[in-house]
């Protein structure tokens, strides 16, 4: 039995490149375009699965419709609060902090900002949600819409990839990238082409 689980990143929101987190900022003309131009015209999955924030949730409520798609939103796949950095770009942060955004990625455990959810809560929250996609849907292809931050901690939870090391892992904008699932054992995919069309 093989579980299909495509993770598809949000596009570029209004106001760009920010350390945005729980901010709710809707997607841009171009984002739309992106995530767009990420799928294609075919939908393979059986469901979607998606953030509750806009820049995912309403591209996800589009596509679900447009294919008569079964579509859940999951709390759990929020992105990380950033704390006081939530909004800010890394040039603002850089100019209050010097070498603070360097530290984050260096050490994403230990050098947090201010009042931003811990890596470890964070991560056993968006793999009690993938638990739950792989325990539900069993021998499915799913879709989740979600963020660059859930997609580095559906890497660690499925490939163990040490918390240290997750910001290693760049995710970009409408990036589509596919999981599967053969028992117990995952497997990261690479294909040429859209994910969408395979």
């Amino acid at each position: 039995m093989t579980t299909t689980l495509d993770l598809l990143r949000h596009g570029e929101p209004v106001g760009g490149r920010k350390y945005r987190g729980q901010i709710d900022d809707p997607l841009s003309e171009k984002g739309w375009a992106q995530m767009h131009a990420a799928v294609g015209d075919t939908a393979p999955w059986t469901r979607i699965v998606s953030s509750p924030l806009q820049r995912c949730r309403a591209f996800a409520e589009i596509l679900a419709d447009r294919h008569g798609l079964l579509l859940t939103l999951d709390e759990r796949l929020a992105e990380v609060g950033f704390g006081v950095w939530e909004g800010r770009s890394a040039a603002e942060i850089e100019q209050d902090a010097p070498g603070a955004v360097a530290r984050f990625k260096h050490d994403p455990v230990n050098a947090r900002p201010e009042g931003a959810e811990p890596l470890a809560e964070f991560h056993g929250r968006v793999a009690a949600a993938l638990d739950a996609i792989l325990a539900q849907h069993p021998d499915e292809h799913v879709l989740l819409v979600g963020h660059a931050g859930v997609i580095r901690m559906a890497f660690a939870w499925a490939l163990h990839v040490p918390l240290a090391h997750a910001y290693r892992i760049e995710v970009a904008n409408a990036g589509l990238t596919r999981l599967r699932f053969d028992g117990d054992r995952a497997s990261l995919v690479f294909h040429g082409g859209s994910l969408a069309s395979r």
